[in-house]
């Protein structure tokens, strides 16, 4: 690396005989007297001044800087200023990821990261920041489990800003930088009384949802945009290929999560109930644009639409309006005070069913792998430790085979009340 350092209080000069002779410039006693100069990697020259009687500081640095360089090590200083705020927007825009993940994203990055964050450079960043912030968040959001979430937002960006050089370490993978702890809570499944209970205090048009959620396991934007046609009543099985979700605000069609389609055991139970359903509520036609809200648009005759008949279910006014409504009928939360909302019931939200159905199917014996296929998981694995205490005991099921053996066994001298010793 070619560098120098320019003292900008003196220059020298040359007299007409060739002697040279230091003298003062225009900016003698003011502003900054050291620059040290080199040329980037992008082959631009970069600068950085010092004041009186620090040269040595600008020569450690302008050494320093080199010393990067050859190491691979170098960050651009002009990058390194820019702040935390300014990258991430640029991260947000350059995300590739389905409509609904990025502006649950965005939605965490400007709540949660950018008001503490936002206007710190990058270059500047320590581990002691990103502790401080933690420390807020822990204040801001009660639920660790969404503080984990946010946190590992904002490492990814600062991980992205690592890979584009804008600084050298990510201070989230610092040892005393500890991320919000895992959820440990375990799944409590309701029991089928609760279940019923709630199936109960729902307007009757709704109702059909509670064993959509518990007898086949869907997500509530799956129940939401559930067609007749997924209904497969002449086999015994239930297509789930849609649901209804709101991006940037705007109610869409689209694949269900992961883009995950998959099929249903359709019980003869819930076969029947869901045929009385649409008898007595015809579905209705429904168009709605698919996965943007510039998408083509697409039109499926849906089991349940809103109040007025005129369209798609939205959640927030469902979860408002008549989720917790009937959770408060069936003891499960408490009356609202006067002028206020209902209690927060993040865990007897509608994803209580798909645990129940979960709890049912382990209790029946059904196997992981099968239970993670018509939950619509991508990994089995995220099934067995979601559920895995629901799993019967395997003391339980050798104590239960081996007195099925014996009891089968004929009695006699020889049978194992004869054993010795």
């Amino acid at each position: 690396m070619a560098g120098h350092i320019q003292d900008r209080w003196y220059k020298t000069e040359t007299d007409a005989n060739g002697k040279t002779t230091r003298v003062k410039t225009d900016r003698h006693g003011t502003g900054m007297r050291y620059r040290a100069r080199y040329v980037g990697p992008d082959g631009t020259e970069k600068s950085k001044s010092f004041p009186d009687r620090q040269k040595s500081k600008a020569e450690s640095w302008l050494s320093k800087t080199a010393a990067d360089m050859d190491s691979g090590q170098y960050i651009d200083p002009k990058l390194a200023q820019t702040t935390f705020r300014e990258y991430a927007e640029r991260w947000l825009k350059a995300q590739t990821s389905d409509p609904t993940s990025r502006e649950s994203v965005n939605s965490q990055i400007r709540l949660h990261a950018l008001p503490y964050l936002g206007s710190r450079p990058l270059g500047s960043f320590k581990p002691l920041h990103i502790r401080e912030w933690l420390s807020e968040l822990e204040r801001a959001v009660p639920a660790t489990s969404y503080r984990r979430v946010i946190y590992s937002s904002v490492s990814g960006i600062l991980n992205a800003a690592v890979d584009d050089e804008y600084l050298r370490r990510n201070p989230c993978s610092a040892s005393t930088v500890q991320a919000p702890a895992r959820n440990t809570q375990k799944v409590a499944p309701w029991t089928a009384e609760r279940v019923f209970a709630l199936q109960a205090a729902l307007p009757e048009q709704y109702r059909a949802m509670v064993d959509l959620g518990a007898g086949c396991g869907l997500r509530q934007g799956e129940i939401f945009g559930l067609p007749e046609e997924a209904i497969q009543f002449g086999t015994g099985w239930l297509h789930v290929g849609c649901q209804v979700k709101v991006v940037e605000g705007v109610l869409v069609f689209a694949l269900p999560k992961r883009q995950k389609e998959r099929d249903v055991p359709l019980a003869p139970q819930v076969a029947e109930v869901l045929k009385k359903h649409v008898a007595e509520h015809a579905p209705v036609p429904v168009t709605l644009p698919w996965a943007r809200p510039d998408g083509k648009p697409v039109t499926k005759r849906i089991l349940f639409v809103r109040p007025d008949g005129k369209g798609a279910v939205r959640r927030t006014d469902f979860n408002t309006r008549l989720w917790k409504p009937a959770l408060v009928s069936a003891g499960v939360i408490p009356e609202r005070e006067p002028g206020k909302r209902h209690d927060a019931a993040r865990e007897h939200g509608m994803h209580a069913l798909r645990h129940f159905y979960a709890s049912v199917l382990l209790d029946a014996g059904e196997n992981i792998k099968a239970l993670s296929t018509y939950l619509g998981h991508t990994d089995p694995g995220f099934t067995l430790r979601t559920y895995t205490h629901l799993l019967p005991s395997s003391d339980g099921r050798a104590r239960h085979a081996m007195d099925k053996l014996y009891l089968g066994r004929p009695s006699g001298p020889d049978g194992p009340q004869t054993a010795h010793s």
